[in-house]
């Protein structure tokens, strides 16, 4: 049960952070639906960081189309207001220029308290896992984590 938590975890995390596509060199960020700020969102202290990464590995397929436009607003709209804003990059690269690079996607999704997290997904967990199989057949990696600066 832990476990399928923390794929769909990941799940929401990828489809949350796809929610913009921008060039493969930028990071795009949204804001969860309904949430109003003049600037752009930014990372501060005592945020929870849900981040949801799909290794690159032989085999790997990874369609930034689905997930950005269909996966991550599906994401967005479930999880609410509970999430402040999300991330997501696209990896272009590794450490040096012969090297690939070790993660296709990285999602980011960020709220005030884990718990805020936890009671936002909890519900529609299973709806977000049973729509990563429609962009990857990536495992997604998970990890929760408080922002320190």
């Amino acid at each position: 049960m832990k476990t399928n938590i923390a794929v769909a975890i990941l799940a929401a995390a990828g489809l949350l952070t796809s929610c913009q596509q921008t060039a493969p060199t930028e990071t795009a960020t949204t804001e969860a639906p309904q949430s109003e700020q003049a600037d752009a969102p930014e990372s501060k202290a005592g945020l929870i960081k849900v981040t949801i990464l799909y290794p690159n590995r032989d085999g790997s397929t990874f369609d930034m189309d689905y997930y950005t436009n269909k996966h991550m607003p599906m994401v967005a709209d479930l999880l609410g207001d509970a999430m402040k804003f999300l991330e997501i990059d696209e990896g272009i690269g590794g450490r040096s220029p012969d090297e690939s690079m070790p993660y296709l996607a990285i999602g980011y999704l960020y709220f005030d308290k884990l718990s805020d997290y936890q009671d936002a997904f909890g519900p529609v967990a299973e709806q977000i896992l049973n729509d990563i199989p429609n962009y990857t057949n990536i495992q997604p990696v998970v990890q929760i984590s408080e922002v320190l600066q």
